[in-house]
């Protein structure tokens, strides 16, 4: 069963108010999926307006911040090191916004939300 962001259809003394509207897809709430290292893996999914966003699954590489030199290079990922969010996620190789990741560049940080926008972005540290 879907989550909903819809205001409750019950009164405060436990009655039913009536519906306003029918169950609209933009209000139901996508569950999330947590992105680890693997061989890449995309999925697309419709947002509103017909426009669409890339939901990351899995990922091998990122793209690795250089800030003296203010320039990119592709790095491969081989492990979650830290991850402020959870700290099962690191043994589970989960990347979320602020894990520390190893990477074959050294220890980097994630500083883009991978799952919004289908890749990987790491600063060094």
């Amino acid at each position: 069963m879907s989550k909903s962001t819809a205001p409750s259809l019950k009164k405060r003394g436990g009655g039913f108010k009536s519906k306003r509207r029918d169950k609209r897809k933009s209000a139901s709430i996508e569950v999330t999926i947590p992105i680890q290292i693997g061989e890449e893996t995309k999925n697309s999914v419709r947002t509103v307006g017909g426009h669409r966003k890339m939901r990351l699954l899995k990922i091998k590489t990122g793209n690795l911040f250089d800030t003296k030199s203010k320039t990119f290079a592709k790095v491969e990922l081989l492990k979650v090191v830290e991850n402020a969010a959870n700290r099962s996620y690191a043994r589970r190789n989960i990347i979320t916004k602020g894990s520390v990741i190893e990477t074959s560049g050294g220890k980097a940080l994630v500083i883009n939300r991978p799952g919004q926008s289908g890749q990987v972005t790491l600063k060094k540290i």
